[in-house]
C-alpha cells in the first residue's frame, strides 16, 4: 500500500534524502520547509502522514504537531517526529503533544519504510470510518462525536502478555495507578484472552522465553476479533532486525529496555487514545447509520446512502488527484425468478447475491442495492482497469455458484456489469454513473454475463 507523505524539514537536504527514499517505494511526497508553510500543506493535500523535523526556526515541530492535532480536519493524521535529539524527554515531549512516533537521525531506511507503511495502512482504515461517519452527517444524522476524545487521557484495558517476573511487576508499578492491566504469562493462554476480552491495547515482551512473540503478534492480526487492537512490543537493544519485522505484521508501537516511566505512560496513552477513536467511529457508522441508509432486504447501504457517499468520495478524488471507478451489476433474467418461483425465492437470491458481491470486494469499497436487481460498487482509489478486474471475478462466482432456493432447489443465474470510471477535472456523478450504466446496457444487448467498460 502507497500513499502521501507530507516532509517537513528546513534543510532542503533533509528534503530531499527523504524524498528519496520514499519515492524508491513509491509513495507519493510532497514537502514543506517550516512550520507554517507544513500547516498549510496539511489542509492543501491532507497527507496520509507527516514526517515531521522538530528542530526549524519559528515554529518549532512540537507547536506544529500541537496544532494539528487540535484540528478537527487533521487531527486524524499520524505524525513522526523526525529529529538528532534522542533525549527521553524529547520524546515524551513529542507524545505529549500528539506525535504517534518518532525516529532518530540519521534514519535508518528500514526503520523509515516500515514505520511509514504500518501508520499509512492505519490511516487508510481511519478514513474509511471518517469517511462514512460524515456520509452520516451530510444525511442529518448526529455521530455523537466529542472531539475532547482526542485530547485527553484515557483510562484503558491493557493485557500484558510477559513470562519475566521482574519485568511485569515494574510494568505494574508503572500503569497499574492508570489503567486496569492484566498480566498473562502463557502466550498461547494470550491469544484466548485476548480474542475473548475487552481490551484497549495489547503489550507484548519480545523476549519470551518459550515462544516466538512474533508468531502471537501474526495470530492476533489474522484473528477479526483482534485485527484492530493496538499492539505495544518491548523489546531489548539487539533486536533490532525482529522488532523490524514485528512493524510490519502490525505493531503499532514498541519501547527499548531499560523503559522509562514517562515515555511508558505516554506511548500507552497515544495508542488507546487512538484505539477510543477508531471505536467511537465505528459505533457511530453502525449505530446512528444503519437503519437509515442500508437496506432492508439485503443488508448493503441503500442508494440514499450511495449518493451522498458517492458525491463525498468524488470530492475527495478531485482534490488529491486520485482514482475512482463505480460498477453497475444487473442480475440477468431476474423477472422469471419471481414469477417461476415466487417472490420469497427472489429475495432469497437477492441475499445471497448481495453477499457475494460484499465478500468479493475490498473494505474500502462500498457496495449498495441500487434498486430492484442492481447493485452498484463504488471504488475509491480504483481506475478503469482494476475495476474490470475485480468486477469480472465477481461475474465468474455468480456464474459459477448456483443459487439455493428457500425450498433447498439449486438455481444457475449470471449477471451482466457496466463500469465507469472518473476521467477528467469536470467529470461529475452523473456522467460517471451513465457511464456505467451504458456499459451495463451494452452487456445486456450483447449476450448477457459479460462485464463492459466504458470511458469517456
Amino acid at each position: 500500500m502507497t500513499g502521501r507523505v507530507l516532509v517537513v524539514d528546513d534543510i532542503p537536504a533533509n528534503v530531499k534524502l527523504l524524498e528519496a527514499r520514499l519515492g524508491a517505494e513509491y509513495f507519493d511526497v510532497v514537502s514543506a520547509l517550516s512550520g507554517e508553510e507544513a500547516l498549510a500543506q496539511c489542509l492543501r493535500t491532507m497527507p496520509d502522514i507527516v514526517l515531521l523535523d522538530v528542530m526549524m526556526p519559528g515554529m518549532d515541530g512540537f507547536e506544529v504537531c500541537r496544532r494539528l492535532k487540535a484540528d478537527p480536519r487533521t487531527l486524524h493524521i499520524p505524525v513522526v517526529m523526525v529529529t538528532a535529539l534522542d533525549q527521553i524527554s524529547d520524546r515524551v515531549k513529542g507524545l505529549e503533544a500528539g506525535a504517534d512516533d518518532f525516529l532518530t537521525k540519521p534514519v535508518n531506511d528500514t526503520a523509515l519504510v516500515t514505520r511509514v507503511k504500518s501508520l499509512v495502512r492505519l490511516k487508510a482504515l481511519t478514513d474509511e470510518l471518517r469517511l462514512r461517519s460524515a456520509s452520516g452527517r451530510d444525511l442529518g444524522l448526529d455521530d455523537g462525536f466529542d472531539p475532547r476524545i482526542f485530547t485527553e487521557v484515557p483510562h484503558g484495558r491493557i493485557l500484558l502478555v510477559d513470562d519475566r517476573r521482574s519485568s511485569f511487576e515494574r510494568l505494574q508499578a508503572s500503569l497499574g495507578g492508570r489503567h486496569t492491566l492484566t498480566v498473562e504469562t502463557d502466550p498461547q493462554q494470550a491469544l484466548f484472552r485476548v480474542a475473548d476480552g475487552d481490551f484497549d491495547l495489547v503489550i507484548v515482551s519480545l523476549g519470551l522465553a518459550n515462544f516466538d512473540a512474533l508468531r502471537l503478534v501474526s495470530q492476533m492480526r489474522s484473528l477479526e476479533r483482534t485485527r484492530m487492537l493496538p499492539i505495544l512490543l518491548l523489546a531489548e537493544q539487539e533486536d533490532r532486525t525482529r522488532l523490524l519485522r514485528g512493524l510490519d505484521l502490525g505493531v503499532n508501537d514498541y519501547l527499548v529496555r531499560p523503559i522509562d516511566r514517562q515515555e511508558l505512560l505516554a506511548r500507552v496513552a497515544t495508542q488507546i487514545r487512538r484505539k477510543h477513536y477508531t471505536d467511537r467511529l465505528r459505533d457511530t457508522v453502525q449505530q446512528t447509520m444503519e437503519m437509515a441508509v442500508t437496506d432492508g432486504l439485503t443488508g448493503l447501504h441503500n442508494r440514499r446512502f450511495m449518493t451522498t457517499h458517492m458525491e463525498q468520495t468524488l470530492e475527495q478524488a478531485h482534490r488529491h488527484g486520485r482514482s475512482l471507478s463505480v460498477m453497475i451489476a444487473d442480475m440477468d433474467h431476474f423477472k422469471a425468478v419471481n414469477d417461476t418461483y415466487g417472490h420469497d425465492a427472489g429475495d432469497a437470491v437477492l441475499r445471497e447475491l448481495a453477499e457475494r458481491i460484499r465478500s468479493s470486494i475490498r473494505g474500502a469499497d462500498l457496495a449498495c442495492r441500487y434498486g430492484g436487481e442492481e447493485f452498484v460498487v463504488i471504488m475509491p482509489d480504483t481506475d478503469l482497469s482494476a475495476a474490470g478486474i475485480v468486477a469480472e471475478r465477481i461475474r465468474e462466482r455468480i456464474a459459477a455458484e448456483p443459487f439455493r432456493l428457500p425450498d433447498g432447489r439449486l438455481l444457475p443465474r449470471t449477471i451482466s456489469i457496466g463500469i465507469g470510471a472518473l476521467e477528467g477535472a469536470h467529470d461529475t456523478c452523473e456522467t460517471i454513473m451513465k457511464r456505467a450504466d451504458g456499459g451495463l446496457y451494452e452487456a445486456k444487448e450483447s449476450g448477457r454475463n459479460r462485464v463492459v467498460s466504458r470511458a469517456a
